[in-house]
């Protein structure tokens, strides 16, 4: 390789690198603080924390890393500019064709590392984490019961179960105490189990025990009540897709789907190994600038662009699942003219118009 190739390439994988690690801090604690809220409502165990940010960041990396890609690479120029670096290659007969090279040695495997979390990662993770959650919803053990300890739920109320079933919905010898508006609520049972009314409500029904409420704070207003049968409200499971839902199957399981969401879920996973092409190759251009113009303006150009394409692609994907745009033409109307912008823009980019001839 040479001296050249080496130089730039190491100056783009550097300034990409350390822009992807920045938007990664700065997305954890966007997933984290979502995450956290659902565990404090009882719709996440606290159990499946790190493993659901895991497979949540595997999911959002076909959009994080074309934004660093872009945004690295508008760094990287930008300081060749500044420093006259890129003057001096232009001098030297250096131009967009020669600085291609060392350009693609960076841009096609992160490309190849989009389209793979994309077509591939993404939606294995997404599948998943679903996969999980469901199993958590339908098992005491994953939401937090263990048998021979005292646990508390999302809504204040100790429970303490001396043994669990193998599938995690069976119990017996339950203990329970709440305290509410102050008043305290205990409740005993011989045996327990859980069951669901509708796709979200959870209930823990109680059998054969005594139910003894209160005041928390002296008096006498005390009840004591023998029951069959006790309901107890559970935290509302968490939101799940179908097991059909396009967003969870394979691909290649996509490609012979006959419905709009399929396809639309296709051209969603395509689009964006494409963008993060176009938007390197826009990254040339767009950060032209004089040694003494600020840098940071044509940063901020760069993101709002990027901004734009992706809004573009959600509204598009969304316009092809509800029927509103044909099948056909999917999302090519995005990623073929900002790719041939791109290309255009690149192969111009420092050439100077021709002189207008005057009379």
């Amino acid at each position: 390789m040479p001296k050249l190739d080496r130089y730039l390439f190491r100056e783009f994988t550097q300034s990409f690198l350390a822009t992807l690690i920045i938007l990664l801090m700065v997305s954890v604690g966007g997933v984290m603080a979502d995450l956290l809220g659902d565990v404090a409502d009882g719709k996440v165990p606290a159990r499946l924390l790190l493993s659901q940010l895991g497979l949540q960041f595997l999911n959002y990396m076909p959009y994080i890393i074309p934004l660093a890609l872009m945004l690295g690479l508008l760094l990287a120029f930008s300081r060749l500019y500044r420093d006259s670096e890129m003057a001096v290659l232009t001098a030297a007969g250096i131009g967009p064709r020669r600085l291609l090279r060392p350009l693609m040695l960076l841009v096609v495997p992160v490309v190849a590392l989009v389209a793979t979390c994309s077509l591939w990662l993404g939606p294995w993770a997404l599948r998943t984490a679903h996969q999980m959650l469901d199993h958590a919803n339908r098992s005491l053990v994953v939401s937090g019961l263990d048998a021979g300890k005292f646990t508390v739920l999302s809504s204040g109320a100790v429970v303490y179960v001396s043994a669990l079933s193998q599938d995690g919905t069976g119990l017996s010898k339950v203990f329970m105490h709440r305290a509410k508006d102050g008043r305290i609520d205990v409740v005993t049972a011989r045996t327990g189990h859980m069951f669901f009314e509708g796709e979200r409500n959870r209930y823990l029904r109680l059998d054969d025990g005594f139910r003894v409420e209160g005041p928390d704070s002296g008096g006498l207003d005390y009840r004591l009540i023998r029951y069959a049968s006790n309901e107890v409200a559970l935290p509302d499971r968490a939101d799940t897709l179908d097991k059909d839902d396009p967003e969870l199957l394979p691909t290649p399981q996509l490609l012979s789907d006959a419905r709009p969401e399929a396809n639309a879920q296709i051209h969603a996973r395509l689009t964006p190994p494409l963008l993060a092409l176009a938007f390197a190759l826009l990254t040339l251009p767009l950060s032209r600038s004089s040694p003494r113009q600020a840098r940071y303006g044509r940063v901020m150009l760069g993101f709002l662009a990027y901004l734009v394409g992706v809004s573009l692609m959600f509204n598009g994907t969304q316009l092809l699942a509800d029927g509103k745009l044909p099948g056909l033409l999917g999302l090519w109307w995005l990623t073929l003219p900002l790719l041939a912008i791109a290309v255009w823009f690149y192969l111009r980019d420092g050439k100077l118009s021709r002189p207008r001839r005057h009379a």
